[in-house]
């Protein structure tokens, strides 16, 4: 799929593996930070029982506070990133909650401020007046149930992709957002990062024409298993006096206790999609962000492999239910093709390419390069380069300066464009698992088997595994 000589295709994947690592190590940094507790500031006096006025952040000074639902890796990161740009951001963090004891107390350090207080049930935390926002990083069979929530209790929405676990209750959620007159953001980093916007202008500019086909990839590798190893490794203090089993389970199938699938829970389809649902997301946002009017998809086929195992490498180590790798093509009502790679086995991936009838568009890792194709003499080659990479720091603020604005249209990745990303990766999970292609309406929200009958879209217990 690539446009690139072998070469240059060969220094994109090495400079992509580099900014992995170098992510990585910054996560690590933070969650070193996040465990230790360290006081990077000390957060100022906020109302503990003023309640918020309909549609602006009330606080002193116009602060915005803060609570957390989920603090294990990804939600540690958030308090900890959060914490060290609090005062560029002007937030205060008043709650933390989690089903795991340890978890908690390890987030109370990093918050370091005597008037927060840990929570075990979510629902009390949303019943404090003086909370406007809500971060939310639960594993993934919690996201839409917490998030309605929140939005029901009157607080803006920070929710870590993906949107949530099954379509039904995405859909659920989005309704849920498009009354509440809240600000919400799925955690896709990358739709803040400078280059989609400017891949944007260029497809609004006309400077690419019709679009018609997007090729885009996440594609990691490990040799013991991607979730096998640290940090998902499970700890001593994981177990059932520390940790609230039936809690952490919700709506899937009730099992024993299994310090496994609570450490490593994205290698199960109860909990995760796999690489769909934990990979994908972090490519698919930003891509249809750029087309400039995402679509939901009408219809969408997915291959989905285990080639290697590499989950049972280490010894004793259980498989996993989910695909090592995959392969998408989704279709919209447009005419564009959109073809997706993501997997666990192999990291080489392929270019960011965007394709129209008058130019393409390549996407690098801190720039875009607009290629008009040999015709189009109306438009001239150019280059947008230093424009910035991702961060999830960027992200928070734009939700942050969303809320302030009181504009909930302005959150780079809102609710619009996370229905229809979430569209997309049920609808791959379904044809993968039921092994068809699933044509989707929108205005009924019906998904559609090849003879045209109505196929029940996955939700919880539906399937074996599920």
């Amino acid at each position: 799929m690539s446009i690139e000589p072998k070469a240059v295709n060969q220094r994109k994947s090495a400079a992509r593996g580099t900014s992995r690592r170098e992510f990585l190590k910054k996560s690590t940094l933070a969650g070193a930070a996040f465990t230790a507790g360290t006081n990077l500031f000390k957060t100022p006096v906020y109302g503990q029982t003023q309640a918020p006025a309909p549609g602006n952040v009330v606080g002193a000074n116009n602060r915005i506070v803060v609570g957390y639902i989920g603090v294990g890796l990804q939600g540690g990161l958030h308090i900890s990133l959060q914490k060290a740009n609090a005062q560029q951001n002007n937030i205060a963090q008043a709650a933390v909650c989690d089903v795991s004891a340890h978890r908690r107390d390890a987030a109370m350090k990093a918050v370091d401020d005597d008037k927060a207080k840990p929570y075990e049930n979510f629902e009390e935390l949303l019943g404090r007046n003086d909370i406007d926002a809500v971060t939310i990083s639960t594993c993934d069979q919690w996201h839409a149930t917490a998030a309605i929530a929140a939005l029901q209790a009157g607080k803006h929405v920070y929710l870590e992709k993906p949107m949530a676990r099954y379509l039904p209750e995405a859909f659920d959620l989005y309704d849920t957002i498009t009354k509440s007159g809240k600000v919400f953001q799925v955690g896709s980093q990358a739709c803040s990062d400078p280059k989609w916007d400017r891949a944007r202008q260029y497809v609004k500019d006309g400077k690419v024409g019709q679009l018609v086909l997007i090729q885009e990839a996440y594609m990691r590798n490990s040799k013991d298993g991607e979730w096998n190893t640290a940090p998902y490794v499970p700890a001593d203090w994981m177990d059932e006096k520390d940790i609230n089993w039936p809690k952490w389970q919700g709506k899937t199938k009730k099992i024993p206790f299994s310090s496994e699938r609570f450490a490593r829970w994205r290698k199960y389809y109860p909990y995760c999609a796999g690489p769909l649902g934990d990979l994908a997301p972090h490519r698919i946002h930003p891509v249809l962000l750029a087309t400039g009017k995402p679509e939901f998809p009408s219809r969408v086929v997915c291959l989905g492999q285990n080639p290697v195992h590499a989950d049972r490498t280490p010894p004793g180590a259980p498989d996993r239910d989910c695909p090592e790798d995959v392969q998408f093509i989704a279709e919209f009502p447009s005419g564009l093709a959109l073809i997706m790679i993501t997997g666990t086995v192999n990291q080489v991936g392929l270019d960011s390419v965007i394709r129209g009838h008058l130019g393409t568009l390549l996407v690098g890792a801190n720039s875009v390069d607009l290629r008009p194709e040999p015709f189009a003499d109306e438009i001239d080659p150019d280059t947008a380069g230093n424009l910035g990479t991702e961060s999830i720091e960027s992200h928070e603020k734009n939700w942050f300066d969303s809320i302030r604005a009181n504009t909930p249209l302005a959150a780079n990745a809102g609710a619009d464009l996370a229905i229809k990303a979430q569209t997309v990766l049920s609808l791959a999970e379904m044809s993968n698992r039921l092994n068809m292609m699933c044509r989707f309406d929108e205005k009924t929200r019906k998904i559609i088997g090849a003879d045209g009958k109505e196929v029940p879209a996955f939700t919880y217990g539906a399937q074996d595994n599920s």
